[in-house]
């Protein structure tokens, strides 16, 4: 990612966003997951959103994306989250047996900027060995 320009607007905003899927369930298989990265990738062509790096674990999503200035953060959290779950619960049916509610998607998330402290390269290496890391509890 560089710095990049719009018709008004020359920027270099970059975020990374959390967010989990309701009730922090771990539903987000494999296969899901792919789906999921096309679903992201689809929406950033649209929005014209670059994304850098994503990954999707079984009970949250990291993605960490530029975006144009005319785009609020609470903004690109609700396209991403709205678009994908419609997308979702169209391709797996199943999912809404998994969450009664009929919301894919926590209501919250959390997002920050790069900037002194918290550098791009800090981030990209977090997101890429979050799966190297994660290992789910066994209950039985």
């Amino acid at each position: 990612m560089s710095i990049r320009r719009a018709s008004h607007a020359v920027y270099d905003t970059k975020y990374h966003f959390v967010w989990v899927p309701k009730y922090r369930k771990a539903i987000l298989s494999e296969q899901m997951s792919g789906r999921l990265k096309e679903i992201f990738r689809e929406i950033a062509e649209q929005y014209e959103f670059d994304i850098d790096t994503m990954e999707i674990m079984p009970d949250y999503v990291h993605l960490f994306l530029s975006a144009p200035p005319r785009y609020s953060p609470a903004g690109i959290a609700n396209t991403f989250k709205g678009i994908s779950a419609r997308e979702m619960f169209r391709e797996f049916p199943e999912l809404k047996r998994q969450l009664w509610g009929g919301e894919l998607w926590g209501d919250g998330y959390f997002v920050r900027t790069t900037g002194d402290e918290v550098t791009s390269e800090v981030i990209r290496r977090y997101i890429k060995y979050q799966k190297h890391a994660y290992k789910q509890l066994a209950l039985f």
